[in-house]
């Protein structure tokens, strides 16, 4: 721990990145969701800890996720409210955290605790359309980008780190390659452009029990009516 203050001590500057999110060798209008966290190599780090006060929603509405992604402390909860007139169920078993929240109607709420740090996959096992992305970190060093591609990390001490990106729509085999190792010194101010191509082959996905999805049952209280 006192080599992790002594780093602490040397804090810099706002460490900069930028993201070009293309699709089809285009750029596209909006480069926001680009997650991008550094945990430092040889170290300790504290771990942040989520305030109780304010567990992050992914909130079901309108067969969607909202937002369509969390970005949580190791250790951290997350509430699955459903706001639709009908039943969810939502469920993550391929990879991060593995759970089943099973059916539940309109106006309940669940709650999962990502107790590893990784990736965890979201899907409701009713509608195939609906996905979101909860990413559990044991660093406080990550940021988001926004539309524009910007991301700016608040005081990143100085010192060896392996950088890890995301986006829900980028092919985990790009986002491997776009890992890295960095080391950084009291005068760098940017880890520079992370190039990232989206492409629709991760749409797809089976149900909860590795099958594909079911035609809806119009009849069925899970499904909205006409």
């Amino acid at each position: 721990m006192l080599a992790l203050a002594a780093i602490c001590a040397h804090a810099q500057s706002p460490l900069r990145a930028h993201v070009d999110v293309t699709r089809n060798g285009h750029r596209v209008k909006d480069s926001s969701q680009v997650v991008i966290w550094l945990t430092p190599v040889g170290v300790p780090v504290q771990a942040p800890k989520q305030d109780p006060t304010k567990i992050p929603k992914l909130v079901q509405k309108d067969k969607s996720f909202h937002p369509p992604l969390v970005v949580i402390p190791v250790g951290g909860k997350v509430e699955f409210p459903n706001r639709d007139p009908f039943f969810h169920n939502v469920f993550s078993l391929f990879e991060g955290k593995r759970f089943d929240l099973g059916l539940y109607e309109s106006g309940t709420t669940r709650f999962v605790q990502f107790d590893k740090p990784g990736i965890s996959f979201i899907f409701c096992n009713i509608h195939a359309e609906m996905s979101a992305a909860v990413i559990a970190i044991a660093t406080p060093y990550y940021a988001i980008s926004n539309a524009k591609g910007e991301i700016t990390f608040p005081e990143v001490p100085p010192g060896r780190y392996d950088v890890q990106v995301f986006h829900s729509s980028v092919a985990p085999d790009t986002l491997r390659a776009a890992q890295r190792e960095v080391t950084l010194t009291s005068a760098d101010s940017s880890l520079g452009t992370f190039s990232l191509a989206e492409t629709d082959a991760l749409s797809a996905h089976k149900n909860k029990y590795g099958r594909d999805y079911d035609r809806p049952d119009p009849n069925s209280p899970a499904y909205a009516r006409p």
